[in-house]
C-alpha cells in the first residue's frame, strides 16, 4: 500500500543535465542525491535531485542518442510550499540559473506565489502558503 513512508520518483526528459542542475541544486538548494558519472552507450545519463532524506525525488533523464525533446503544458507543474514569502533573491537566483518569471495558467498560483519556467520550460511555483 502506498503510504507517508513510500518513496516516489518524478521523472522526465531534459535537454541539458547541467543546466537543469544549476536551476534545481545551485538556485532552488534541492541535493544531488545521484547522477550517471560516465556515459555508457545505449542508457540515459541521470541526475536524481531532491531534500536528502525526502521521501520523493525528481529523475531527469538525456539520452544523448536519442534525445527526447521535453514538452511541457502550462499545467506540468513542481509546486514548493515555502509557508513564508517568496524571497526576491531566490527569484533572482532562479532567473540567473535559467529561468523565466512567467504568468501561471491558473491564477491561483499568481495570488499565493511565483511561477517560473525551467531551462527545459517546465513550470516551478513557489507558493506562500503551507500544504494542508
Amino acid at each position: 500500500m502506498i503510504d507517508a513512508t513510500t518513496h516516489v520518483r518524478v521523472a522526465r526528459p531534459s535537454r541539458d543535465l547541467a543546466a537543469a542542475e544549476r536551476f534545481y541544486v545551485d538556485a532552488l538548494g534541492l541535493g544531488v542525491l545521484w547522477r550517471s558519472t560516465e556515459r555508457v552507450p545505449g542508457e540515459h545519463d541521470l541526475l536524481m535531485v531532491g531534500p536528502p532524506g525526502g521521501s520523493w525525488h525528481f529523475e531527469l533523464t538525456h539520452d544523448p542518442e536519442n534525445p527526447l525533446e521535453p514538452t511541457p503544458t502550462v499545467d506540468d507543474l513542481f509546486v514548493v510550499y515555502l509557508g513564508e514569502p517568496v524571497a526576491e533573491a531566490l527569484v533572482d537566483r532562479l532567473l540567473a540559473a535559467g529561468g523565466t518569471r512567467v504568468p501561471a495558467h491558473n491564477p491561483y498560483w499568481d495570488e499565493h506565489g511565483v511561477t517560473l519556467t525551467d531551462p527545459d520550460g517546465y513550470h516551478l511555483v513557489l507558493c506562500s502558503r503551507v500544504w494542508g
